[in-house]
Protein backbone atom coordinates (compact mmCIF):
# COMPACT_ATOMS: atom_id res chain seq x y z
CA UNK A 1 0.00 0.00 0.00
CA UNK A 2 2.82 2.42 0.87
CA UNK A 3 4.52 1.68 -2.46
CA UNK A 4 1.27 2.51 -4.27
CA UNK A 5 0.99 5.83 -2.40
CA UNK A 6 4.65 6.58 -3.15
CA UNK A 7 4.08 5.90 -6.85
CA UNK A 8 1.04 8.18 -6.91
CA UNK A 9 3.10 10.91 -5.19
CA UNK A 10 5.86 10.37 -7.75
CA UNK A 11 3.43 10.66 -10.66
CA UNK A 12 1.87 13.81 -9.19
CA UNK A 13 5.33 15.24 -8.55
CA UNK A 14 6.41 14.59 -12.11
CA UNK A 15 3.22 16.15 -13.46
CA UNK A 16 3.69 19.23 -11.26
CA UNK A 17 7.27 19.74 -12.37
CA UNK A 18 6.27 19.31 -16.00
CA UNK A 19 3.44 21.81 -15.54
CA UNK A 20 5.79 24.21 -13.76
CA UNK A 21 8.03 24.40 -16.82
CA UNK A 22 5.23 26.14 -18.73
CA UNK A 23 4.36 28.69 -16.04
CA UNK A 24 5.65 32.21 -16.68
CA UNK A 25 5.39 33.64 -13.14
CA UNK A 26 8.63 32.68 -11.39
CA UNK A 27 7.26 32.62 -7.82
CA UNK A 28 4.40 30.33 -8.79
CA UNK A 29 6.76 28.17 -10.83
CA UNK A 30 9.11 27.74 -7.87
CA UNK A 31 6.24 26.77 -5.55
CA UNK A 32 5.06 24.15 -8.03
CA UNK A 33 8.64 22.88 -8.41
CA UNK A 34 8.94 22.57 -4.62
CA UNK A 35 5.73 20.55 -4.28
CA UNK A 36 6.61 18.43 -7.30
CA UNK A 37 10.07 17.85 -5.88
CA UNK A 38 8.59 16.77 -2.55
CA UNK A 39 6.38 14.23 -4.32
CA UNK A 40 9.36 12.83 -6.21
CA UNK A 41 11.44 12.86 -3.01
CA UNK A 42 8.85 10.70 -1.26
CA UNK A 43 8.91 8.30 -4.21
CA UNK A 44 12.74 8.27 -4.26
CA UNK A 45 12.82 7.48 -0.54
CA UNK A 46 10.45 4.56 -1.11
CA UNK A 47 12.87 3.25 -3.75
CA UNK A 48 15.80 3.76 -1.33
CA UNK A 49 17.86 5.21 -4.18
CA UNK A 50 20.50 7.58 -2.75
CA UNK A 51 21.19 9.23 -6.11
CA UNK A 52 17.57 10.22 -6.71
CA UNK A 53 17.07 11.20 -3.08
CA UNK A 54 20.07 13.53 -3.26
CA UNK A 55 18.94 14.90 -6.62
CA UNK A 56 15.49 15.75 -5.30
CA UNK A 57 16.86 17.39 -2.15
CA UNK A 58 19.17 19.58 -4.26
CA UNK A 59 16.29 20.42 -6.63
CA UNK A 60 14.01 21.41 -3.73
CA UNK A 61 16.70 23.57 -2.10
CA UNK A 62 17.48 25.25 -5.44
CA UNK A 63 13.80 26.11 -5.87
CA UNK A 64 13.57 27.37 -2.29
CA UNK A 65 16.68 29.49 -2.82
CA UNK A 66 15.29 31.05 -5.99
CA UNK A 67 11.97 31.71 -4.27
CA UNK A 68 13.80 33.44 -1.38
CA UNK A 69 15.76 35.60 -3.85
CA UNK A 70 12.54 36.57 -5.66
CA UNK A 71 10.88 37.47 -2.36
CA UNK A 72 13.89 39.53 -1.30
CA UNK A 73 13.88 41.43 -4.62
CA UNK A 74 10.22 42.39 -4.23
CA UNK A 75 10.82 44.09 -0.85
Amino acid sequence: MILFIARVCGIIGLLLITWGIFIKKEKRQDLIFIFGGLGLLFYSISLKDPIFITLQIVFIFASLYELAILNKRKR
